[in-house]
């Protein structure tokens, strides 16, 4: 049901059969600029009305209800998403895309500090506490988000098939959480490197306070600049940030970098289908220069650069799930949000988190982990080793109870 600005009301649906037990969905348009806007420009219009106020989505539902409904619905009736109109335009918007995702050192750093610089308080208030910003890994759908993030820990350190004193590199280490696990677990030196100067603070802190700082370091680096030899490589969330046309260099770069019997473990947010390009508001507002790539992507780039593929897992609904969770912590954090930011920031997160869950819960994104070698002998014959080792670490681990949920109740 939709009341346009002039308070006209029009109602779409097969009626109250197709309700959920709230009613139906009612969006008000309240400007008149709203659905010119929307029709005009499909690709960022809804999103932009939304931020700006143009449109609102009355109670008891919000807009990830509304963004879940049109996706689903959209599914079943076979429809593609919107999208620019005419060959012209979507030429263009492909174009713009490949562009943008050409991510030279300078420009990589001013994108990593739009994306992971924002204020700490932000991530504090949504992420769990060791502030995984990737997908967690639900062995359980009722798992809490702590629990799944640690599950997604041990399901990734499993893989790497590390042993006690090896030396690891972590590219797009984020808040460090990744390196402190394998350091806890293996007493393995580990260097992380990352773009944003806030993060990179933030993880020598943790390995200060920790006690660790001589053996899991933290360098403000492009990973293109790091030297060195390693006995692993993990990145989790960092090739949707490189770039395709980039993909030869980093793959080639990494080969140099890790011992002739390591192994590297890479985790990115992926699509099903063939290659494609970010859309304009994702690219305009949360993740420019990013690009979340196909499997054959993956495949393709390495082989050219002498990595052999031994595993390759597609994590389907898990990120939906944890995005799911952020939406509604964030929900929760209204108020402190809009006062470290603005209203429109805190529609514009919730607009983004709602859009990425629907994503992977109706639409073609997958997280994918590929395991790279460059001897295959590098790993066991046989995927026991990664059961047997997730389900060790799982035992030795207690999730953290979230404080700020307490603090809430």
């Amino acid at each position: 049901m939709v009341t346009d600005h002039d308070g006209k009301v029009y109602t779409y649906g097969p009626g109250p059969e197709g309700m959920d037990e709230r009613g139906p969905i009612r969006i008000r348009l309240n400007s008149r600029k709203a659905s010119h806007h929307i029709a005009r420009y499909p690709q960022v219009g809804a999103g932009e009305a939304y931020m700006w106020g143009w449109l609102d989505i009355e109670e008891p539902h919000d807009i990830r209800d509304m963004v879940l409904f049109v996706t689903m619905n959209a599914r079943r009736l076979g429809d593609r998403p919107l999208q620019a109109r005419g060959p012209l335009r979507m030429a263009a918007q492909k174009l713009l895309a490949k562009v943008d995702s050409i991510n030279l050192r300078s420009k990589a750093r001013k994108n990593a500090e739009h994306t992971y610089n924002l204020t700490r308080r932000l991530y504090e208030l949504f992420l769990d506490e060791d502030r995984q910003y990737t997908m967690g890994y639900y062995r359980d759908v009722d798992a809490s988000l702590e629990q799944a993030q640690l599950d997604k820990k041990a399901h990734i350190a499993a893989k790497m098939n590390i042993k006690p004193g090896m030396k690891v590199l972590d590219i797009g280490c984020g808040w460090g959480g990744l390196a402190m696990y394998l350091n806890k677990h293996y007493d393995c030196e580990v260097l992380g490197v990352a773009l944003a100067p806030d993060q990179i603070a933030f993880c020598k802190e943790r390995a200060a306070a920790a006690g660790v700082a001589d053996k899991v370091k933290f360098e403000l680096m492009d990973y293109r600049d790091v030297e060195g030899q390693f006995d692993r490589i993990s990145s989790v969330g960092l090739l949707e940030h490189v770039g395709t046309p980039h993909y030869p260099l980093f793959f080639q770069h990494t080969a140099r970098l890790l011992k002739p019997d390591g192994v590297m473990f890479s985790h990115c947010c992926g699509r099903t289908g063939p290659p494609g390009s970010t859309d304009a508001w994702t690219r305009k507002y949360i993740f420019p220069g990013g690009y979340i790539p196909a499997l054959s992507e993956l495949v393709t780039q390495s082989e050219q650069a002498g990595w052999q593929v031994m595993d390759v897992e597609a994590m389907r609904f898990h990120y939906s799930y944890t995005l799911e969770e952020w939406y509604n912590r964030t929900v929760m954090h209204r108020e402190e949000i809009v006062d470290l930011y603005d209203e429109q920031f805190y529609r514009m997160w919730l607009y983004y988190l709602a859009g990425a869950e629907q994503s992977f819960r109706h639409g073609t994104m997958v997280n994918w982990q590929l395991v790279y070698v460059k001897d295959r002998a590098a790993i066991p014959m046989t995927r026991d080793f990664m059961h047997e080792e997730s389900a060790r670490l799982r035992d030795s681990d207690t999730p953290p109870t979230w404080h700020l949920a307490e603090a809430a109740e």
